[in-house]
């Protein structure tokens, strides 16, 4: 079984190469639907939060305000520290569980969908590392124009992740998603054919043809 990581800061297109991943065959286990689970309603992780926050982050029906307490914890880097001791530990047991199952099903490809891998685990024991790239004024504007978010609210979600330059240090294999959807679909394509190379063929050594590392330059850009 190939262990892939998969990242991309927010406004990248990540989630469009985990879906075209996905549907070549790979089996995604994504970190942002554990998050969802290991807090729904009557979880453990829901009472902690609770317990941190106050009973001001849960709605009506009890379940997670995830608004209210974004507002919380994007501003506030020890709040924001408090809420990744809760949550990360709970995910990774989360996808630690699905990878299992993957494994006993003999799936050859398994990509674990991770925003903030660059922020937490870094390589992690993965095979190898999937970055999704573009630039931070591409990021900011897709933010702006496609998620109706303010600039100032969109700044301050890129800065509280890792920077472009913190990704791509972790990189084995970049996908630029400055272009088209046409262009992210070849470059997926690209992509799956020499990640099925290496499933197949599990020899260590440099990455197959067509996954060689290259990163973009990284300008320093202010958003």
């Amino acid at each position: 079984m190939l262990r892939v990581g998969l990242t991309g800061g927010i406004g990248s297109g990540k989630s469009e190469v985990s879906r075209r991943l996905a549907a070549r065959g790979a089996v995604v286990i994504d970190a942002d639907a554990a998050a969802r689970q290991v807090v729904a309603p009557g979880t453990p992780g829901l009472e902690q939060l609770a317990e941190a926050f106050g009973p001001e982050v849960l709605g009506p029906d009890g379940a997670l305000d995830r608004d209210r307490l974004g507002a919380i914890v994007f501003g506030d880097p020890a709040a924001r520290d408090t809420l990744n001791a809760i949550v990360h530990p709970l995910v990774r047991e989360w996808m630690r569980d699905a990878e299992q199952a993957a494994a006993k099903g003999a799936a050859p490809i398994v990509v674990h969908d991770i925003p903030l891998l660059a922020e937490g685990r870094g390589k992690g024991g993965f095979d190898l590392v999937i970055v999704v790239d573009v630039p931070p004024v591409l990021q900011l504007q897709r933010l702006v124009a496609q998620r109706g978010m303010t600039p100032e609210a969109a700044r301050a979600r890129m800065t509280a992740q890792a920077s472009r330059e913190q990704r791509l240090a972790i990189a084995d294999v970049v996908i630029d998603n400055s272009g088209t959807l046409d262009d992210l679909d070849r470059r997926v394509a690209e992509v799956w054919r020499d990640l099925q190379r290496r499933a197949a063929d599990p020899r260590p050594g440099p990455p197959p043809s067509g996954m060689s590392d290259s990163r973009p330059r990284v300008e320093s850009t202010d958003v």
